[in-house]
């Protein structure tokens, strides 16, 4: 089995069809499912943070990459929205 995993959930992926520690049978399935999944986060949701994929084995891991508070505004509590 193959999982996709976001390390910290944001406001938007909590608001957001998306699934956490989601499962696939093929390691090219995970893959394809994992980089739509960070290109639709990046493009879609607040711009308030950015999305990276890394791969370990049968994880595929996305971080939540927070700018720091001069950058944004955002606190980097993982909650804005």
């Amino acid at each position: 089995m193959f999982t996709i995993t976001v390390d910290k959930e944001c406001g938007c992926f909590k608001k957001s069809d998306f699934e956490n520690n989601k499962s696939y049978e093929s390691n090219d399935d995970a893959l394809m499912e994992a980089q739509a999944m960070v290109n639709h986060m990046n493009d879609k949701f607040c711009q308030k943070h950015s999305f990276t994929l890394s791969e370990n084995g049968s994880r595929f891991s996305i971080a939540m990459n927070v700018p720091t508070k001069a950058d944004s505004g955002c606190c980097g509590g993982g909650h804005c929205s």
